[in-house]
């Protein structure tokens, strides 16, 4: 698993509660940057998973060549 999904996935989560806590103490502020680090974490991990498919068509392919020779 890519760092960056791990990254992510974290953002999402503490985005999730920064935002749910602006919005329950009427921070407008809070509940922005909340919204921010939340899409940034979502950002965070489609980029893993797109390192990680990669990484894993990169892999399978090298084991097909490995077994043609």
């Amino acid at each position: 698993m890519d760092k960056q999904r791990v990254k992510g996935a974290v953002d999402e989560v503490v985005g999730n509660a920064k935002r749910q806590v602006g919005g329950l103490t009427g921070n407008t502020g809070t509940q922005v940057r909340g919204a921010a680090q939340q899409i940034k974490g979502k950002v965070e991990t489609a980029v893993g998973k797109a390192k990680d498919a990669v990484r894993n068509a990169n892999d399978d392919a090298a084991a097909k060549q490995g077994t043609c020779h």
